[in-house]
């Protein structure tokens, strides 16, 4: 799958030979495989096990919406056997697609076939021409399991077209994930479904689609943009509402700002803890998978919220 034109501008672009932006790398027979972030990456390794290779171009730590290609990056991007990215969630990667022309089966959007989810709304079952959803002002579909069983089918059937050889090899990954992954939904649903309070206050709104999953309300203290930091008036009538509704729990994160969290619970007198994204890995979960670190965030959910 080589594009020199494209290859060759942009390691020209970047003062780099042909041989060090990396267009000779020898090929181990398995299949190639970018993924743009943690989530991308957790459903090519388990759907390509031992067969695939998977770079992914966030690096762990980073946040995932802030992240800028390097040449070599999009030669890569180019250049793979098979992509796995979301669309409109990492501009620079969306830019780089657009210019590699990648062929349709095997260039998967985790949030193709999933229903739009707008930050206060219920879901939109609208989808682009091309069969696209965006995940609406929200693009955090991976926190719902049933969207992730959906995206693990999209990046079988793209490894498959790449590598017909090992198609039962692939549907026999895919299959042990899908499994796992209706585990994980099934406690959710059980584990949230008794509870003494169905609202959680956010340090942003990352968590729709999970509140959408589980019939939650989420109150976000910024938006899904986690650096805009919301107007006096906003923050006042969130305190508010945590004394008056007897929140308990103001959720932070593990690679974004807390500070306003922290302020809004030491105003209140609440505790803090996380709720991941799962955005990305960090130092602190390198050991972790989306598996555990949505466990995690059940475990979170029901001590906050009184969950029997």
């Amino acid at each position: 799958m080589k594009r020199l034109p494209l290859v060759a501008a942009a390691c020209l672009a970047a003062g780099l030979s042909l041989t060090a932006c990396g267009t000779e790398a020898k090929d181990d027979g398995r299949t190639q495989v970018v993924a743009s972030f943690y989530p991308a990456a957790f459903l090519a390794e388990r759907v390509g096990g031992d067969d695939v290779q998977v770079t992914t171009l966030t690096s762990p730590g980073v946040e995932a919406h802030d992240l800028e290609l390097t040449a070599k990056q999009v030669v890569k991007v180019n250049e793979a056997d098979v992509v796995v990215y979301l669309d409109h969630f990492q501009p620079a990667v969306d830019k780089a697609l657009e210019d590699a022309d990648r062929p349709a089966d095997t260039t998967v959007n985790i949030a193709a076939g999933v229903p739009e989810l707008h930050e206060g709304e219920d879901a939109d079952e609208h989808e682009d021409d091309h069969g696209h959803g965006h995940g609406g002002d929200d693009p955090h579909v991976w926190l719902d399991p049933e969207n992730m069983i959906t995206a693990a089918g999209h990046v079988r059937d793209a490894l498959i077209a790449a590598d017909p050889e090992r198609r039962d090899e692939f549907e026999a990954n895919t299959d042990a994930l899908v499994a796992e992954l209706e585990e994980l939904n099934a406690d959710f649903t059980t584990g949230l479904a008794d509870c003494e309070r169905d609202d959680f206050v956010t340090s942003h709104a990352a968590f729709a689609y999970l509140a959408h999953a589980y019939d939650l309300e989420q109150i976000a203290i910024s938006g899904i943009d986690p650096t805009a930091e919301p107007s006096s008036a906003a923050l006042a009538e969130i305190t508010d509402l945590v004394k008056r509704d007897g929140i308990t729990t103001i959720f932070t994160e593990r690679l974004a700002s807390s500070a306003l969290a922290e302020t809004v619970a030491r105003e209140t007198g609440v505790t803090t803890a996380v709720l991941d994204p799962i955005e990305g890995l960090s130092d602190e979960t390198a050991d972790e998978d989306y598996v555990s670190l949505m466990r995690q965030n059940l475990a979170a959910l029901q001590k906050a919220n009184g969950c029997a």
